[in-house]
């Protein structure tokens, strides 16, 4: 053995395997197939079953849909892989502590306290949606769009067997989530495929115009629901997983890459999951809103409920079923990983298996309330509006910094608890943006990319006024 690899061991059994706060060594790197395969099982999944259906509740037109997610998946899929990627293998640290080195670890255990408390509110959301399959042979209650509270004991038992088995195998490490979710995308997408044929065929749609006419030139969105457009759903899915990409929450998981082009590996994810699962599962809330009692709640000025277990049963039986349910898992699996390892670097004596647990119980008491999962447009929009301004501090310092003549991880460097330029520079942005949003009514992903920019450049200006004021002392 090598002195080399006998030093990866040793670095190995000294962080569990997981490297939370060392560089990856090279002989833990992984090919492109395992990001393809955890992409295309994270996001042909739980959300999907929720996401699609929720953008006819939004009226969209069939233009607005079919064209706008082609645009928005190619400005996510170019985000990953020219930021997030391009930075996770020159570093290859986690999100938290190449934040920590930046910002100081006071600043950063908030940060890190609020990205880990919203990924466990996201996974608790597809906890909500494989029990919405699980609860289909109970006769179970299925929760409304507008439900906040839990409908019944039935609902709890299940959300907690599932949310339990989810956390157990997200706290078994990197290597377990993505061996699941290579084992469960094939059968997620067959299905996904599966509904969308079963769905056009019981609207009777026999060529691509009756296709088109689904959505028509779009209509009023449903009773409470925010009505989106063809830029509405260009941004928004370019944002839905922003603070992943410009986010750089991705970080954590890219560090693995063994080059950067494997960011492209996010198409797999995009283009099966949010270009084909959006409109399959679109297609099956199609068929829903023509039924008798999704009519009797329209007429009753009443959104149609929103529960995926049942729309995919009706189409594709018991397989549905398990679609329904694998595809939740594939989602809060590596949302309840990423979770762990926020929690991970505020409490560092604990294992990553046990802030792992710690998430997962957090998403599962998360998933025992509806309105998460029923709300997930805007939710979606309002953690990536908080969190990818820091994305836009790490992006800035890693491509700008020798041109503005700035010190690179300077809390590391001065030994700063909070380096207030990170604090002014997010502050500003988030209060700024937030105030128009709410002042205006702008959707929130409509000001995340000026809300990132801003927070970007005036890190960088912050950074060059109190770095020069120090170096004078």
């Amino acid at each position: 053995m090598t002195q080399y690899h006998q030093e990866e061991d040793i670095l190995t059994e000294e962080v569990g395997g997981e490297f939370e706060r060392t560089p990856v060594p090279k002989s833990k790197l992984k090919n492109w197939k395992s990001f393809i395969g955890m992409y295309a099982g994270e996001h042909a999944a739980g959300t999907e079953f929720m996401i699609g259906p929720l953008f006819l509740t939004a009226g969209v037109s069939a233009f607005d849909l079919i064209v706008g997610l082609l645009f928005g998946n190619i400005l996510a899929v170019l985000s990953w892989r020219y930021l997030t990627a391009e930075i996770a293998v020159k570093n290859r640290l986690t999100l938290y502590y190449q934040l920590e080195k930046i910002c100081g670890k006071k600043l950063v255990t908030g940060y890190n306290l609020a990205n880990g408390i919203l990924f466990c509110f996201l996974a608790g959301s597809m906890i909500t949606v494989s029990a919405t399959a699980v609860g289909i042979p109970f006769d179970m209650p299925m929760p409304k769009l507008d439900d906040t509270l839990p409908n019944g004991m039935t609902w709890i038992i299940i959300v907690i067997i599932i949310g339990a088995v989810i956390s157990i195998i997200a706290a078994r490490g990197y290597d377990t989530v993505t061996k699941a979710a290579n084992w469960m995308s094939p059968i997620i997408v067959i299905a996904f495929i599966a509904c969308g044929v079963v769905a056009l065929s019981q609207l009777g749609v026999s060529s691509f115009s009756d296709f088109w006419n689904i959505w028509g030139e779009g209509a009023e969105p449903f009773p409470g629901q925010t009505k989106f457009t063809f830029w509405h759903v260009v941004i928004w899915s370019w944002f839905a997983n922003g603070a992943m990409h410009v986010g750089m929450s991705d970080l954590s998981v890219f560090r693995f890459a063994k080059e950067a082009k494997a960011g492209w590996a996010t198409a797999a994810g995009m283009y099966v999951g949010h270009y084909m699962a959006w409109i399959a599962a679109a297609l099956l809330y199609a068929v829903y809103v023509k039924s008798p009692e999704a009519l009797s709640f329209l007429n009753n000025g009443q959104a149609p409920p929103v529960a995926p277990g049942p729309m995919a049963y009706n189409a594709i039986g018991v397989l549905g079923i398990i679609a329904v349910v694998l595809a939740g898992w594939t989602t809060a699996n590596p949302t309840i990983y990423r979770a762990g390892l926020a929690f991970q670097a505020i409490l560092p004596k604990l294992s990553t298996a046990k802030v792992t647990i710690l998430a997962g119980a957090i998403a599962t008491i998360a998933g025992l309330f509806p309105a998460f999962a029923m709300k997930l447009l805007g939710f979606v929009a309002l953690y990536g509006f908080i969190l990818a301004p820091f994305g836009a501090i790490i992006a800035f310092e890693h491509f700008f910094h020798e041109k503005w003549g700035i010190t690179k991880n300077y809390a590391e460097v001065a030994g700063l608890q909070i380096n207030k330029a990170v604090l002014f520079a997010w502050a500003i942005s988030f209060g700024l943006f937030y105030f128009i949003s709410i002042k205006f009514d702008v959707f929130l992903s409509f000001v995340t990319l000026p809300s990132w920019l801003l927070c970007g450049f005036l890190f960088m200006v912050f950074s060059k006024y109190y770095q020069k004021k120090t170096n004078k002392k």
